[in-house]
């Protein structure tokens, strides 16, 4: 892309940091980012934010995007979560190379600096408990107290943090603290835990280890180990800054990284937070990670989300400090977009109708000739089988339609996309008066679709030979949440206002064609919106997820 052709937000404020060190001959000229996820959870759409950050910086200034898995937290940590997080950058299209690397490959390393705090005096063992802490730590306006056990001796606490190590205590009986001021106004300086005791396995390191670091006791000191020039994280980290630059001082870094931060994404009718995503998950609220209503990086894959459309609404939302409130439907804008000129065209009935051409022969058929993308000159065609009995939609039909109603009723003339025109001749119902099918007659002379004569008629439906097609679930999937924040109101818990029409199955009828094509497979359905193939599909049992309607039926409401 050349400097014309780069968007504005682009041009963000970060890029002109680097674009200054570089000028400034910092770092040797080296640009070193890193994405460093916690393997608690899945990704989410806030997390391309951040990817399409790090990782494009790194390629736009031919430096190097490190993957760092920052695993301090045993109890809630998997390969599952690593696994699922390396497939999701994949699939976005970055690459780490050889630059991939764990936290906990630094336990050693974070544990000797550590003890080098504890011996220049600059950390300490204390016994507060949690509840007791938070008393001795004060609020943002009033300072804190020092810990009964600020100050024992240096030979004392080097002693109990070797006894941690080796597990003669236990859990709680002691946290190591950083000794910096209590007094401090920002409240994370007031001697914040840097190791606490954890009984658990890790999923790496087995129980090699029993004291496990902080966040933000490693995350840093892992950006300084890695020679990380721009440590880039969202908003929330800003006050914890000053703790960052000061664990990189006091244990003498070789290596100075510098953390600056940008606003995170935040969306409407979306939650954002891992752990309310994990609360969804746990409560049943939805089917896993995976789910399509999601917005994990895994969910919205299996929607039939493109990695084109994610990166594209990335880069039109840019790189700012201030905090803002998008709307979903720039991302579904961006979708649609994409998916508008690259996938396929077909048709398929939701709520199926049986149609009865009477005076087409039985057991004849012919083709008609569609293309398969009229955006894509390249696309080529298709050919749409025609036989005598079809589906056409349910909502197509109306016995007694009113006046500017264009589709099918007794005696009127619509238009079978691509095929011809037909005439409702004849309504059959059952006993109870349910419609059960629709006779029609159709003009010879109108294959094609056009009348021979010029008349001119205003319907067009979509439809699709019951002969050449098969019995499919197709899931509907609307927005999680029906209120733009769901967890906006501190009172209200987030999960009442889960939108209990956020999923609903339609048995449909689709071309025989499209039940053999492979998982993950894009297409629009005309008329009705963009679909794909769900990642549980067969040929037996087909499954298919809407993606995202042509339009934004919310704009609307």
């Amino acid at each position: 892309m050349s400097e014309e052709e780069e968007s504005d937000t682009s041009r963000h404020f970060i890029r002109q940091i680097i674009e200054a060190d570089l000028a400034n001959k910092k770092n040797d000229g080296a640009v070193v980012t890193r994405f460093p996820p916690e393997p608690n959870g899945y990704l989410h759409i806030g997390h391309a934010k951040s990817m399409c950050l790090n990782f494009g910086m790194a390629e736009k200034f031919d430096g190097r995007c490190h993957l760092r898995f920052d695993d301090t937290n045993p109890e809630k940590e998997s390969v599952e979560f690593v696994d699922s997080i390396k497939a999701d950058i994949s699939w976005l299209g970055f690459t780490w190379n050889e630059h991939e690397y764990y936290a906990s490959d630094y336990y050693d390393h974070l544990y000797e600096l550590a003890a080098q705090l504890i011996k220049d005096g600059k950390a300490y063992a204390c016994t507060l408990d949690i509840d007791e802490f938070k008393e001795y730590r004060g609020t943002p306006s009033e300072p804190g107290t020092n810990s009964p056990s600020r100050d024992r001796s240096i030979e004392e606490n080097a002693k109990i943090f070797a006894e941690m190590k080796n597990g003669e205590h236990q859990e709680g009986d002691y946290v190591i603290r950083a000794k910096i001021d209590m007094t401090h106004d920002n409240i994370h300086m007031r001697d914040p835990v840097i190791y606490r005791i954890r009984y658990t396995s890790h999923y790496r390191t087995g129980d090699t280890w029993c004291l496990y670091p902080m966040y933000d006791f490693t995350h840093c000191l892992s950006d300084a180990k890695e020679g990380v020039t721009h440590s880039l994280c969202t908003m929330e980290f800003e006050v914890h800054r000053p703790l960052y630059d000061w664990f990189i001082k006091e244990t003498n870094q070789a290596f100075v990284s510098e953390q600056t931060e940008f606003a995170r994404l935040n969306m409407t009718y979306t939650v954002l937070s891992k752990r309310k995503l994990q609360l969804l998950v746990e409560g049943n609220h939805v089917d896993g990670w995976e789910d399509p209503r999601m917005p994990t990086l895994s969910g919205l894959r299996r929607r039939g989300y493109t990695p084109e459309a994610i990166r594209n609404f990335c880069d039109k939302i840019g790189i700012s400090k201030f905090n803002s409130l998008t709307d979903v439907s720039l991302l579904e804008h961006c979708l649609r977009d994409d998916l508008n000129a690259s996938s396929p065209r077909t048709m398929a009935v939701l709520n199926p109708l049986k149609l009865v051409i009477t005076n087409y022969p039985e057991g004849e058929e012919e083709n008609f000739t569609a293309s398969l993308n009229q955006n894509d000159p390249d696309a080529g065609t298709r050919d749409v089988t025609f036989s005598r009995t079809l589906y056409i939609e349910r909502e197509d039909f109306m016995e007694d339609p009113p006046k500017k109603f264009f589709r099918m009723g007794p005696g009127r003339e619509v238009r079978l996309r691509y095929a011809c025109l037909v005439t409702c001749t004849d309504v059959i119902k059952d006993d109870a008066g349910n419609i059960m099918e629709i006779h029609a007659e159709w003009d010879p002379e109108s294959r094609g679709g056009s009348a021979p004569d010029g008349r001119k008629v205003k319907g067009t439906i979509h439809w699709v030979s019951e002969k050449h097609s098969v019995d499919a679930d197709v899931y509907l999937y609307d927005r999680l949440f029906n209120v733009e924040q769901p967890d906006g109101d501190k009172d209200v818990d987030f999960i009442e206002h889960l939108n209990p029409e956020s999923l609903s199955c339609a048995k449909a009828k689709i071309p025989t064609e499209l039940a053999k094509a492979e998982a993950g497979s894009r297409f629009q359905l005309e008329r009705l919106g963009y679909f794909c193939i769900d990642i549980n599909s067969t040929e037996a049992d087909v499954r298919i997820n809407r993606t995202v309607p042509l339009r934004d039926s919310w704009a609307k409401k």
